[in-house]
């Protein structure tokens, strides 16, 4: 097994580093939320969404999200629905990228302060 140097493992974060931090750049709109598709009864007698076996209206799309701390909730078309799934889909992706990059910095930081501390001259 082939011990790598502190420089080199350094170098790879941070080439790694910057391969993240360019995908973050090609990511495009993002949205928090999520996506959800309903059907519905009315109230009418007679209805079909009240026969047996029931035919419930819809389907109708939802997109939900927190604002502010409430729940906020937005019936959409299916054209919107299918851009909010693709939001949702890189807001995900743009998450576990910059968890990845965390990572990353983490170990980069333990080789600088570990390098930082043998140059300090102790007080």
């Amino acid at each position: 097994m082939v011990r790598t140097s502190p420089e080199q493992r350094l170098a790879s974060y941070e080439r790694r580093y910057r391969e993240l931090a360019a995908q973050l750049a090609d990511i495009g709109m993002i949205s928090s939320g999520s996506l959800t598709r309903r059907y519905t009864r009315c109230t009418s007698p007679g209805c079909k969404c009240r026969a047996d076996p029931p035919q419930p209206h819809g389907p109708y799309w939802q997109w939900t999200r927190k604002i502010e701390g409430k729940t906020v909730t937005r019936r959409l078309t299916r054209a919107e629905a299918k851009l909010y799934r693709r939001w949702i889909a890189n807001d995900r992706r743009m998450r576990r990228i910059i968890e990845q990059m965390r990572t990353i910095a983490a170990k980069a930081a333990d080789i600088h302060l570990t390098q930082a501390a043998s140059q300090d001259p102790k007080v």
